[in-house]
């Protein structure tokens, strides 16, 4: 399994799309976090988008993820940023084997 970092890029013009399936959003990463699949998930403090942490088998697994986004499917991302990332350091650290 593989560790990714996701930014999300939001627009401002969607931030009602947001608020509206946000209650989703959320139910959808809390059933990631239960699978281990969501390490952590959280907004930027200005509101431009978000940073997700996953553990997937691949960038094509992660992705068929993405997709399933409750705010991906209402437009409620501008963009993503996928990077494999490995950390050394930390609490997830013991991930990378």
């Amino acid at each position: 399994m593989s560790v990714y970092a996701v930014e999300y890029v939001y627009g401002p013009e969607a931030a009602q799309i947001r608020d509206e399936h946000r209650p989703a959003h959320r139910a959808w990463l809390a059933s990631l976090v239960e699978t281990g699949q969501v390490l952590a998930s959280g907004p930027f403090a200005d509101g431009a988008g978000a940073l997700l942490v996953f553990q997937a088998a691949d960038e094509a697994a992660l992705n068929e993820l993405l997709v399933q986004d409750p705010f991906n499917g209402a437009g409620g991302i501008a963009g993503a940023k996928i990077t494999e990332w490995n950390p050394v350091i930390g609490a997830l650290a013991p991930l990378i084997k």
